[in-house]
């Protein structure tokens, strides 16, 4: 009870919500407005899991100090490391948090160039294997393998060269993938495979976002749905 009091004091105010923590399976992720507030979670956290017995992997626990995207306010970068077990804890400006790119600058741009990568990485690897397939088997194959991405829905802030490299990547995969010539019509392309454009999986993957975000029963989601009128 004295540790959820105590967290309860320390976390960063959402829209009058003050949220500290937030869990997925054995990931955890500590918020706090300051150096101290985010030391005190830390301790707190340390009693909390050695009572269930469970070990912290500190060579996997990284800190981040996100900038504020209003140029104009100024806050410290550098800090006092963090300790967690007696270990100091590294800072890091961008970490891989369930397969989505965190930037410290809220900046997408990093997670866009990983799907990129991923996306030429995927096509290659099929087109070695599928090139003996009929075409309906083939777009079987693209469509599992090359359209499932991973969080663009999540996209929000981003530059739009980027981006545009994201849309070119798609339609150089399709390409690839089906054999077309180097400068087909887009459009025919999508109409000749019977696949939508990026724009549109991007449309579409943000909206099940949305239906997903308003159906749930999470009280952060639904207090985040509220102050965004999502």
């Amino acid at each position: 009870m004295i540790a959820k009091l105590s967290m309860s004091r320390i976390g960063c105010n959402i829209g009058g919500l003050s949220v500290n923590i937030l869990t997925y399976a054995d990931d955890v992720v500590l918020l706090a407005p300051s150096w101290r507030a985010l030391q005190q979670l830390i301790e707190i956290m340390e009693c909390g899991v050695a009572v269930i017995y469970v070990v912290c992997n500190t060579s996997r626990t990284v800190c981040k100090a996100f900038l504020p995207l209003d140029k104009r306010k100024i806050v410290a970068t550098s800090f006092l490391p963090l300790a967690l077990n007696n270990v100091s804890l590294h800072y890091v400006s961008e970490f891989k948090y369930l397969g989505h790119i965190i930037s410290n600058k809220m900046s997408d741009d990093k997670d866009i160039m990983r799907e990129i990568r991923n996306s030429f990485f995927c096509t290659n690897l099929l087109a070695r294997r599928s090139a003996a397939c009929s075409i309906d088997v083939k777009i079987a194959l693209f469509r599992s393998s090359c359209l499932c991405f991973y969080g663009i829905a999540l996209w929000s802030l981003y530059n739009k060269s980027i981006y545009n490299r994201m849309k070119s990547c798609y339609n150089k995969c399709m390409k690839s993938s089906f054999s077309f010539c180097k400068y087909p019509s887009v459009t025919s392309m999508l109409l000749a495979v019977q696949l939508p454009s990026f724009d549109t999986v991007m449309f579409n993957s943000r909206i099940s976002l949305t239906n997903d975000l308003r159906s749930s029963c999470n009280n952060i989601i639904k207090h985040v749905c509220l102050i965004l009128n999502v």
